[in-house]
């Protein structure tokens, strides 16, 4: 027989919290800078006879947002953490 896991004490008994704006602001930021690096990196679609239809080009753009989201929600690369800092750092110097 399979035991039941118990959830006490771990994250479903803490009430969640909105997100920061500020640090929603530093994801997106990553996420629109890795976006556009996974274009230059070679996820583009190449236009050669056997692909690359219009309908593709157009649509790779998403592939890459979505891409480059999920890669900041699974930790980045660690940009938007010094994004935050910074904006942080200015609006207490304000």
């Amino acid at each position: 027989m399979i035991n039941p896991v118990s959830l006490s004490g771990g994250a479903a008994d803490r009430p969640l919290q909105p997100p920061n704006p500020t640090r929603l602001v530093a994801e997106r930021l990553e996420a629109s800078f890795l976006a556009e690096m996974l274009k230059f990196g070679g996820l583009e679609p190449k236009s050669d006879s056997f692909g690359a239809s219009t309908g593709e080009s157009q649509f790779a753009s998403f592939h890459r947002e979505a891409l480059a989201q999920e890669m900041v929600k699974a930790g980045g690369i660690g940009l938007a953490d010094v994004f935050f800092q910074s904006m942080m750092e200015r609006s207490n110097d304000a």
